[in-house]
């Protein structure tokens, strides 16, 4: 017949034979990872969050300053849905620099979709390179795929126009309200 383990705690002054039965070391592995489970993890909600509501609805970047005089620059479509964003990134390019069948003579257009969250002044989108129909791209096509992540600083300028000036771009999104959305969350 095999000894249970044992240990000897003199630092704190328990008998010298004080022994743990594996049953015992078991427990206590359960208790740590329950109350690690109940207390140190959280169920994502079942209901979208309402987001944020001076975003809700449509916006519109219609030109950016100079933008004749640039080789490359991109406007931006967004739209807000409660904590879901939906952006359209319509691309220009004076330079060939891929396959034309692609670039349809310096003029592109990408699509992403996720869900965003507001800290202060920053707009953080997380979500993924979409097809024109909002349905997940796979890697096979033009442009890029997979996630999709920007931080923007966010400027409201009046309750129609929000600057969004983004941490991978020096050229900041003057955007304007096209319309107007109150958010209804949908279960998810």
């Amino acid at each position: 017949m095999q000894k249970p383990f044992s240990f000897r705690f003199s630092a704190f002054n328990l008998s010298p034979g004080f022994r743990l039965l594996p049953f015992t070391i078991y427990l206590s592995a359960f208790a740590f990872y329950l109350f690690a489970f109940c207390f140190g993890c959280k169920f994502n909600p079942n209901m979208q969050t309402p987001g944020e509501g001076y975003l809700q609805g449509e916006w519109q970047q219609d030109s950016i300053q100079n933008q004749k005089l640039l080789l490359t620059y991109s406007l931006y479509h967004l739209k807000f849905s409660c904590d879901s964003f939906y952006v359209s990134i319509n691309s220009f390019s004076k330079v060939n620099a891929g396959a034309d069948t692609c670039m349809k003579s310096g003029h592109w257009t990408e699509y992403c979709r996720g869900t965003y969250q507001q800290k202060h002044d920053t707009l953080h989108l997380k979500g993924q390179f979409c097809n024109p129909d909002f349905t997940v791209k796979d890697d096979k096509g033009c442009f890029r795929s997979g996630d999709y992540e920007e931080f923007f600083k966010v400027g409201k300028k009046s309750d129609s126009l929000v600057q969004f000036t983004g941490t991978t771009n020096v050229i900041p999104i003057n955007a304007h309200l096209i319309k107007r959305n109150s958010c209804h969350p949908k279960p998810l």
